[in-house]
């Protein structure tokens, strides 16, 4: 069954917003921390994106693979380089990862579509 991943990226920024609202302390502290992270520094944006794509494959993270898939894509990865990390993702987390590789790709292919 397939996913629709910019839906779901949709669906959640709604969500997360409801938890930015309740719990607004803690994610300024999210956000400074999601800031810090990404800037480019001796790594660029992409390779931070596909390093968080391959993360969210080994932890089994629905919203996490939509949201990187998508932030993957804006950064300008390519198919290939999402394909070759998504090698490092089951080289690290073997079976299971397989699965959620194959989302992973299904989802940058969603939001590499032309609209």
């Amino acid at each position: 069954m397939n996913k629709d991943w910019p839906q779901m990226t949709k669906d959640l920024s709604g969500a997360i917003k409801e938890v930015r609202l309740g719990a607004p302390e803690v994610m300024k502290a999210f956000s400074a921390m999601a800031s810090a992270a990404t800037s480019e520094g001796t790594l660029d944006g992409r390779t931070k994106e596909l390093i968080a794509l391959a993360i969210a494959v080994a932890i089994r993270c629905d919203g996490c693979v939509a949201f990187h898939a998508k932030a993957a894509v804006e950064k300008g990865a390519t198919r290939e380089e999402v394909m070759e990390t998504m090698g490092m993702a089951l080289y690290m987390g073997a079976g299971p990862s397989l699965m959620y590789a194959a989302q992973a790709v299904e989802a940058y292919d969603q939001f590499a579509a032309p609209d």
